[in-house]
């Protein structure tokens, strides 16, 4: 898909989220939570059907396969050596808000707050707050999570006013600290932003799978967008969940 089209759609898709939440303009402001048109909490665990050789294993410096690289960018991944990373205390650099999803881990997200969705990984640790709502702190600026805001997609039946029947998540995060993409050193850096639609769907013997679309934008190191999506299967409970350093080579 051609990158003008992927910012309509991506356009498109904030417009509609931003007229959902102002079409009742007299109604009493609802909590993200209490406006969740989904419900994400719980357990999940990665599900890895494509990518193997770039998501469970650590691939050698300069293969980027797959991915549009500037010359500043192909220059920083060619010279990616693992040893330097954890010399320097960067042994978390593919668990950023860039790449964090797409590593082979389990989940447990839950509220935080009325307007603050928390989302834990086992892998490496990582904590990622979606902030909803415009009255929200810039906390996270310059970690490798980034500041997160995000919205409701809500879905009625027969348009605006309708019976909620669905929806989805956007998030859009900045303000990250430089990290990569893939394991092996493929960077993305501090004026990168992404965007995520995370979203609910249902098999038909009833299991639950979360499905979380990112797009990253960044003109330093990128020469396209990237677009991955992760997939998540529901777990009952935390019984599995085991906590892990990150992994650097």
């Amino acid at each position: 898909m051609k990158t003008s089209m992927i910012k309509v759609i991506l356009s498109t898709l904030l417009l509609l989220s931003a007229l959902d939440a102002s079409a009742q303009p007299g109604r009493q402001q609802q909590s993200a939570q209490e406006m969740a048109a989904i419900d994400i909490t719980g357990n999940w665990v990665s599900l890895v059907t494509e990518d193997w050789r770039f998501r469970m294993v650590v691939a050698p410096a300069g293969d980027y396969e797959g991915i549009g690289l500037t010359p500043r960018g192909r220059e920083i991944a060619d010279a990616w050596d693992p040893d330097v990373d954890l010399a320097s205390g960067n042994a978390c650099k593919a668990y950023g808000a860039g790449g964090l999803m797409r590593i082979p881990t389990r989940l447990n997200i839950h509220w935080a707050s009325d307007n603050v969705l928390q989302i834990d990984t086992d892998a490496g640790m990582q904590t990622r707050l979606l902030k909803f709502g415009p009255a929200q702190d810039n906390e996270g600026t310059g970690t490798l999570q980034g500041v997160t805001r995000a919205s409701w997609q809500i879905e009625r039946e027969g348009g605006f006013g309708g019976a909620v029947t669905g929806g989805s998540i956007n998030a859009v995060t900045t303000d990250m600290a430089p990290g990569y993409l893939r394991r092996n050193g493929v960077p993305y850096g501090t004026q990168a932003q992404l965007r995520e639609y995370f979203e609910l769907l249902v098999g038909g013997d009833g299991t639950e799978y979360l499905t979380v679309i990112s797009v990253l934008e960044d003109p330093e190191h990128l020469t396209q967008l990237f677009t991955t999506s992760a997939n998540f299967k529901r777990e009952a409970d935390d019984s599995k969940w085991n906590p892990s350093e990150c992994v650097v080579k």
